[in-house]
């Protein structure tokens, strides 16, 4: 269970604490400048460290660091419920998809600013014409089996590397599926959907990656 973090002392101790049974948590540092690999560790999860700033640069430690037969993914900001992660890894487990991403459902005003919901959906309609796959949303919460993934030769080390994921896993041949998740307020504010730069930013990650795995 890879958890990308970077300053999110006031969310993981509620991610960790619900982290389900047998599910073991690796927190990813990417630089915070709070006491989050401090409370990560107080609460038993694996910390590694990711010197090399970006989003993407976080989630492949992860994986890499990984020994689990299939790994998940979820941001540690609190606006993903880890009790809902077999959601994401059940189908993967039993062999009903190969990578299953988390389609997420907002259940309070504010959890997913409007301009960020309007450029995800954007972009899976644009996903779903590229790779038949009928997606809706590039969600964060996602699971698939690690030699998979690694054989995905991914290199995005940005906000590109979920997309680039699902791209290369359909170029692949993989079969991709989603399941509906709680998306909730994060704790604190979001690097990416919390302002429209950070949107922008994450949107261009988004077009080059399409670019170059084209």
């Amino acid at each position: 269970m890879v958890l990308p973090c970077l300053d999110e002392e006031a969310a993981l101790p509620w991610v960790l604490e619900r982290m389900p049974a047998g599910y073991r948590p690796i927190v990813v540092d990417n630089g915070s400048s709070d006491g989050s690999v401090k409370v990560a560790l107080s609460l038993g999860a694996r910390v590694v460290m990711e010197p090399r700033r970006g989003f993407g640069a976080a989630c492949h430690a992860g994986l890499l660091a990984a020994t689990a037969d299939v790994v998940a993914f979820m941001d540690a900001d609190a606006s993903l419920d880890p009790r809902q992660l077999p959601r994401v890894t059940e189908p993967v487990l039993t062999g009903a998809a190969d990578l299953v991403l988390g389609r997420r459902v907002t259940r309070s005003a504010g959890a997913w600013p409007p301009h960020a919901r309007a450029a995800n959906a954007l972009l899976a309609h644009r996903l779903r014409r590229r790779t038949g796959a009928a997606l809706h949303d590039l969600g964060p919460m996602r699971a698939a089996r690690r030699a998979d993934l690694l054989a995905l030769d991914l290199r995005d080390r940005r906000f590109g590397y979920p997309l680039e994921m699902v791209l290369r896993a359909a170029a692949a041949g993989r079969r991709i599926a989603e399941s509906e998740v709680d998306y909730l307020p994060r704790a604190g504010r979001s690097k990416v959907t919390g302002t429209i730069r950070g949107t922008l930013r994450a949107i261009g990650d988004m077009r080059r990656v399409m670019r170059e795995t084209a």
